[in-house]
């Protein structure tokens, strides 16, 4: 095992403050032209390592304090379906390499990265169940010797495999983050309210618990609240940046021109940094520990999250000034006065910007807003 810096511990960070995490690496990644959507794999770090050199750095300037490791969908089943499966061990230590050479850069903690595996069977469970033990224990020890700060293990639909990983995580003595996927209404595909599910994994040793993926913050805000009151630990939020509704509350739900959107054409339902920026806010209000942003996410979204949550990063530097932008100049030429917008996030509330995501003269694309009716997130 590879001896790490001391620094303070995702536990003990938590125990001070909502730690910022940014995920979405896989999609961010295709958007770029790097990963091949469909499979989605992560080859990009083999076959162009600079790219997830960059994207780590651009998230970690934008105020991710973790840096994970870009192995979501590196086991060994995934790889088999790109004729890469040669390539496992090699993929999943160069992924943690290069999580670690970035968050150096900053005072970031490395994560260890499993996810759902699409090999676990409710109804061949005995041998399911060693096939998904096996995957996870290849793909952790190898990080493991390559140094992580915890493992995050995510997407997870079956409430059972979510325990296998668990069991994994805990047995080489790191901290664990376990997340549900969110792919149907409010329950686990293993039948379990996903309220009582956190629970359960709390119960079995989980350290942060939560949801992640698949809903967006409209319809995941309810449940994660119901996850807060459930729960006596540290709770994690990472929605999907995407306008999902009591309709349609998952993003593969979501459909343009009556066609399925995911997950190629969802940039019509995209959410803007202001809509994300209140909800940043409202996970916090809700008393959420971990937040961030999974698939759709990108840098500018995460740095909305931080400065609303009070933070000043790296690239807060570049942060917008509508101001000095040569329209606003004639505007004010011609209003006769001048008119400041107030940057960073955290003070959207006073600004005139915070109403555009409520517009109704905005143009809306997904079937929901034909009627004009507005984007609310609930009130919490």
């Amino acid at each position: 095992m590879k001896q790490k810096n001391k620094k303070q511990t995702i536990l003990e960070r938590l125990k001070k403050d909502i730690v910022i995490g940014a995920e979405g690496y896989v999609f961010e990644l295709e958007r770029r032209g790097y990963i091949k959507a469909g499979p989605y794999v992560p080859e990009v770090v083999l076959d162009f390592p600079e790219a997830v050199k960059e994207l780590h750095r651009e998230f970690l300037h934008a105020g991710s304090e973790v840096m994970v490791a870009l192995t979501y969908y590196a086991n060994r089943n995934k790889l088999a379906d790109v004729g890469r499966e040669n390539d496992l061990e090699k993929l999943n230590r160069k992924a943690v390499q290069i999580a670690n050479e970035i968050a150096k850069e900053g005072d970031a903690l490395v994560a260890g990265n499993i996810s759902n595996t699409w090999m676990y069977d409710p109804e061949n469970k005995t041998k399911s169940s060693k096939i998904v033990r096996t995957m996870y224990q290849e793909q952790l020890q190898w990080a493991v010797e390559e140094g992580i700060d915890f493992v995050i293990s995510e997407t997870n639909d079956y409430l059972e495999e979510a325990l296998i990983g668990l069991d994994v995580i805990k047995r080489l003595g790191l901290p664990a983050m376990v997340t549900l996927a969110t792919v149907q209404r409010d329950k686990t595909r293993d039948g379990y309210n996903y309220a009582e599910a956190c629970r359960i994994l709390e119960e079995n040793g989980a350290d942060i618990v939560g949801l992640n993926c698949d809903h967006g913050p409209a319809t995941m805000l309810p449940i994660i609240k119901n996850v807060r009151k459930e729960v006596k630990g540290f709770v994690a939020m990472q929605p999907v940046p995407y306008r999902t509704t009591e309709k349609s509350p998952a993003f593969e739900n979501l459909k343009r021109y009556g066609k399925g959107a995911y997950p190629i054409a969802l940039e019509p339902f995209q959410m803007d940094r202001f809509a994300l920026a209140e909800f940043a806010k409202k996970a916090k209000n809700i008393g959420v520990n971990y937040i961030g942003l999974c698939c759709g996410n990108a840098p500018i979204y995460t740095r909305a999250v931080a400065e609303t949550l009070g933070r000043t990063v790296t690239s807060s530097k570049y942060s917008p000034v509508l101001d000095l932008h040569p329209m606003s100049e004639i505007k004010k030429k011609k209003n006769g006065k001048k008119k400041s917008i107030s940057i960073p996030f955290a003070t959207l509330s006073e600004s005139s910007l915070a109403k555009e995501w409520l517009s109704d003269e905005d143009e809306v694309w997904d079937e929901w807003y034909a009627k004009k009716k507005r984007f609310i997130l609930p009130a919490m």
